[in-house]
């Protein structure tokens, strides 16, 4: 890795605040340097190969620059297309961006840029774009970042599609990178300032490695490997386990004193589908020999993979996500639940508490300050413990943005678990930047990161306020380099996190450690708010702050919506629907245009209609009360073809709603 001359990395650490964010900020758009580039202007296909039996070519039908492209054709499977060995060109530790510009020869689909690595002949794939409308009238530019976080043997970046074999063309493909800058050394560590509960991080293997593991550890007390523990990391085929993936994390963290939670035993995302086949071949169904065959594999998963750390990871998140709070009884329709019941839930904790005696063990969700679901939990949770299923705690993700949720719905949001007498964490925190999925920023605005910082700032404070409650607050990623928002809910840059692209601290990082630094705002529209200073020299006192008013809303409903699952021709959806007015509703329908041509097929939580693009959305007998300040959500089940683009408007009893 390359750093910067050492005079400047002395200047970053002993100038005034100011101008440090002044050189962080003119950092933030160096010149880059490329290593790779293919423009298809000699006539060859300059080393780009099938991953199959693809026919690849020059072609001049179709270009981006010049008068040259790539074409492959003759692809049988989505997977295949056309990939490029960059074993020689990638430096493990180095952030790379990579651009691709994408055209089909005729159709349209979804395109992702992937890349495939082996180490010890084993395959392992990563996501460097996803799903990406492309059609055969315009160039698409597929653009990530990827960072090489382990030793291979094998490494290619490929173009693959979503639902359909048609030619690809390819054009303009560069990589490059911009040398790191070192830390900053002279700001205050967040673990050292958040004393009343332990501040972690979640991480890939890129995470620690040079300049980012310097990042973590100076600043946090804990780490959360973010998909290196679930089941299709750990058990991708029946009683064949890896932990390739998660090893050196678990290696790094005891290494350096990090204290590690153990996310996630038992999730409906992200568990193959082996799983849940029976032993007849078939998808399993609610046949006693099914549940029996089922709870055996969840038995079998949850004791090797909990004993192979033993008492290396001190939480678990042994659930993930089993709250819908659009169904009557609030529990999500699973292919755990519709096999087993409730069962494997007391299955995977009690199993849990006999291999990790040691451990706390917690059941975790997302959206738990919406009042439908926390109740849901707290009901469900409540329900286990009388049983004595061994739940310690429950965690909260936290996943908001700039203008939601409230403090008043977080604060909420804790006290309707205090009764429990549980643990309770905040486990997957960040912050978007974005308010709709219709929005696409180059650079993140001034205005937002400022709002931004406030919430970091007031959604601390309020977690300090519960010091014997909260036990510990994770973020979901280190820094804004790699975020899962970059690709959820749609494609786009993101800026969630306290630490900026290039592992600066942003106003965020100063909104938690002393909010008396973060910049003046730039609006003289202001509301107060009464929030703990989280300042290291008065972090136990009340202050009055102020912080800027959040845009008004279009209407007085704010709507959420959100791909749950996709596979080729069909997604599952979910809606959700706030009343942010001052009315109570009685009854409600949520109308919007599905502009790919999606088709319902199946909705729970309400009735539906759709003609053509059209679609609307009535209560269902059991939800229509919709109090001012309340909310409910539904989902669905649709086919697409070609592409799925999100809904951009939303109205609600005819009023038109905020998209967040």
């Amino acid at each position: 890795m390359r750093a910067l001359p050492r005079l400047l990395a002395a200047l970053l650490v002993a100038v005034p605040l100011a101008t440090v964010a002044a050189v962080a900020s003119a950092a933030d758009d160096p010149t880059p340097i490329t290593v790779l580039t293919k423009d298809f202007e000699d006539g060859t296909v300059q080393g780009f190969a099938g991953r199959s039996a693809e026919t690849l070519a020059h072609s001049t039908a179709q270009a981006h620059g010049g008068t040259g492209s790539l074409l492959t054709s003759g692809r049988t499977a989505t997977w295949q297309g056309p990939s490029l060995d960059v074993l020689a060109t990638f430096t493990k530790g180095t952030a790379y961006t990579v651009s691709v510009w994408v055209r089909l020869a005729e159709g349209s689909d979804n395109a992702r840029l992937s890349v495939e690595r082996r180490t010890g002949g084993v395959a392992a794939y990563d996501q460097v774009v996803g799903n990406t409308a492309v059609t055969s009238s315009a160039w698409v530019n597929l653009t990530g970042r990827y960072t090489l976080s382990t030793d291979v043997e094998f490494l290619r970046i490929y173009v693959e599609t979503a639902s359909a074999t048609n030619p690809i063309h390819l054009d303009d493909v560069t990589a490059s990178y911009v040398p790191a800058l070192p830390i900053q050394t002279g700001i205050p560590s967040v673990k050292d300032v958040i004393t009343e509960f332990p501040v972690g991080a979640a991480i890939t293997g890129a995470e620690i490695l040079a300049e980012h593991g310097q990042l973590l550890t100076k600043h946090f007390d804990s780490v959360t490997p973010g998909n290196a523990l679930k089941w299709d990391a750990t058990e991708p085929t029946e009683n064949t386990f890896n932990y390739t993936q998660a090893d050196p994390l678990l290696a790094y963290a005891k290494a350096h004193g990090l204290a590690v939670r153990g996310h996630t035993l038992v999730w409906h995302n992200q568990t193959p589908a082996w799983v849940f086949t029976g032993a007849d071949g078939q998808p399993m169904t609610a046949t006693a020999e099914d549940k029996a065959l089922l709870l055996a594999r969840l038995d079998n998963h949850i004791r090797n993979v909990a004993a192979h750390y033993g008492t290396d990871i001190g939480v678990w998140d042994v659930v993930n996500e089993v709250i819908d709070e659009s169904q009557s009884d609030g529990l999500r329709r699973s292919n755990w639940y519709n096999v087993a019941g409730l069962d494997y839930l007391r299955t995977a904790f009690r199993v849990a508490r006999e291999v990790a005696p040691h451990a706390k063990l917690y059941i975790n969700d997302y959206n738990t300050n919406v009042a439908a679901k926390r109740d849901f939990l707290f009901g469900l949770v409540q329900q286990l413990k009388a049983e004595g299923v061994p739940i310690d705690g429950v965690g909260h993700q936290v996943h908001i943005n700039v203008n939601w949720p409230t403090i008043a719905e977080s604060k909420a949001m804790i006290d309707k678990f205090v009764p429990l007498g549980i643990d309770q964490q905040v486990t997957e925190m960040d912050v978007s930047i974005y308010t709709a999925s219709s929005e696409n920023f180059p650079t993140p605005p001034a205005d937002r990161l400022l709002k931004q910082a406030y919430v970091y700032r007031d959604m601390f404070a309020l977690f300090r306020q519960y010091p014997g409650e909260i036990t510990s607050v994770t973020l979901w990623g280190l820094a804004d380099d790699n975020t899962w928002l970059d690709t959820f809910p749609v494609t786009r840059k993101d800026a969630p996190l306290l630490f900026d692209t290039r592992l600066q601290a942003k106003s965020a990082y100063w909104g938690v450690v002393d909010p008396s630094k973060i910049e003046a705002s730039p609006s003289a529209s202001t509301s107060t708010s009464t929030s703990t200073n989280p300042s290291p020299s008065t972090s136990t006192s009340t202050s009055t702050s102020t912080s800027p008013s959040p845009p008004a809303p279009t209407g007085a409903c704010a709507v959420t919506y959100r791909v749950t699952g996709s596979w080729t021709g069909g997604f599952q959806g979910e809606v959700k629907v706030a009343n942010t007015g001052t009315t109570a509703l009685t009854s409600w329908n949520v109308a919007w245009q599905f502009t790919g041509g999606q088709q319902i097929s199946q909705l729970w939580g309400g009735t539906h209609s759709q003609s053509g693009t059209a679609v609307t959305v009535g209560n269902a007998a059991w939800n229509g009360n919709l109090p001012a300040g309340g909310s409910t959500s539904f989902g669905f089940l649709s086919s697409w073809t070609g592409t799925n683009p999100a809904p951009t408007a939303f109205s609600l009893n005819g009023t038109a709603c905020s998209v967040l």
